[in-house]
């Protein structure tokens, strides 16, 4: 079973994803703000993170950087998900090391195309 790290405040969006997710077969691993994600990608070691960027504690963007800056866990796909899809919000996310960007609503097919890609990149 492939692991997933969603790193996500908002527990409705979180509870949604996380159930649509599993019957898709993943395991999902929650984090709940950006720190707790930091942490939870370097002691659980996940396939695939799930980054929201607007995060309590730190930020979606600090959260990537530091995951991406560390050699125990740099080799770990990160999407970011955000509700802001402006072009200057995707080209933060990928210059702070983001591997691929998704807007909110989630839709879920698009979703799991790049989860899958991600996924088989780093196979």
């Amino acid at each position: 079973m492939h692991t997933i790290l969603l790193v996500e405040d908002n527990e409705m969006n979180s509870n949604m994803l996380s159930r649509r997710l599993q019957r898709r077969g993943y395991e999902i691993i929650v984090a709940e703000d950006g720190q707790q994600g930091v942490d939870l990608a370097i002691s659980r070691q996940p396939e695939l993170i799930l980054m929201d960027l607007s995060l309590p504690v730190l930020d979606g963007l600090e959260a990537t950087r530091r995951i991406k800056s560390d050699p125990a866990t740099l080799h770990i796909p990160i999407i970011a998900l955000t509700a802001h899809a402006m072009a200057s919000d995707q080209t933060r996310a990928l210059e702070a090391g983001c591997d691929d960007f998704d807007t909110k609503p989630i839709e879920l097919e698009r979703l799991i195309g790049k989860i899958e890609q991600a996924m088989g990149q780093r196979a």
